[in-house]
């Protein structure tokens, strides 16, 4: 989700505002969310993965939605085996998956400056309680452009890590990540003071 990738097209769900998006998306999920159960999570996945089909995005720009989730599913899927048997590793964590890659169709058939343009629409009524629709544009602005430099930065670490025969310590990766993520937000930070941003 949020890779910074763009699927160009002319389909229907390109067309479509980022509002509608965004309800579309709440309304599919809603189901998802409140009947739990395998079935409706693997018809939901099929539904999802049909229409990445009917809007001709290559899978490789929707595997790259779910794939930084792999590490995460590992790691939780014993623990939801064990609470609750293989329903809950396919409801809870499939159900996951589905919600992420459903959201990629959005984020794929937008532009960030689309993006940015509906999220700041959608924020206007915050105004009138004190919040700045701009400023909610920019921290979403940040955030689609973090995460691409975090995802380079962790195929950096896990490089280095491999190149000390580090294979296996969560430690090698996780200490620098770490450190250099903070260094990358204190540049940002920096470069947003520098222009006046900094309130």
């Amino acid at each position: 989700m949020l890779t910074g990738a763009y699927a160009d097209g002319h389909t229907l769900l390109h067309r479509l505002g980022v509002p509608a998006k965004l309800l579309a998306l709440a309304v599919f999920l809603l189901p998802v969310s409140l009947v739990p159960r395998p079935w409706m999570t693997a018809l939901s996945a099929l539904v999802v993965l049909a229409t990445y089909l009917l809007l001709g995005i290559p899978l490789r720009l929707a595997w790259g939605e779910v794939r930084p989730l792999r590490w995460f599913l590992v790691v939780m899927a014993p623990f939801q085996w064990w609470s609750g048997g293989w329903e809950a590793v396919v409801v809870t964590l499939g159900g996951f998956v589905v919600a992420v890659a459903a959201a990629g169709l959005v984020t794929l058939t937008t532009r960030v400056s689309e993006m940015l343009d509906g999220v700041q629409r959608l924020a206007q009524p915050l105004r009138h309680v004190g919040v700045s629709p701009e400023r909610v544009a920019l921290t979403v602005s940040l955030t689609l452009r973090s995460i691409p430099v975090v995802r380079e930065l962790l195929a950096d670490t896990l490089d280095a890590r491999r190149a000390r025969g580090l294979d296996r310590s969560v430690r090698a990766v996780a200490t620098p990540l770490v450190i250099r993520t903070v260094r990358h937000a204190e540049r940002v930070g920096d470069a947003l003071a520098a222009r006046g941003v900094d309130d």
